[in-house]
């Protein structure tokens, strides 16, 4: 039916670029899951001493901690007002409970 034949070579690239294109999807996948909530018990969230209500912060282990602070006025936050969970760079854009607070708190200017 066809008089054209199509190169090995041509089969073989068109294969491996198949191929390849399957782990970056996943990784692609990957990174959208990636925005997930902070647990407060993984390393970095217990090392910053996050917590997902600041009410509940100690201020005598946490002498900088004020009332009023939490992750929905800090710096480091970038969701919109209102919002109950909020992107945060900390934890690479991860979302923290806006009720929350660390140690690393600095406030919106």
């Amino acid at each position: 039916m066809f008089d054209k034949k199509i190169a090995r070579r041509t089969v073989l690239k068109g294969v491996l670029l198949g191929a390849a294109a399957v782990p970056v999807t996943a990784m692609l996948n990957r990174a959208e899951a990636a925005a997930d909530k902070v647990d407060p018990n993984e390393p970095q969230a217990k090392s910053l001493g996050y917590i997902e209500d600041a009410s509940k912060v100690d201020a005598k282990a946490n002498p900088n901690f004020k009332a009023g602070q939490n992750c929905a006025n800090c710096l480091q936050s970038v969701g919109k007002p209102g919002d109950a969970m909020v992107p945060c760079n900390i934890f690479a854009k991860r979302l923290v409970d806006a009720r929350g607070w660390c140690k690393v708190y600095v406030k919106r200017p």
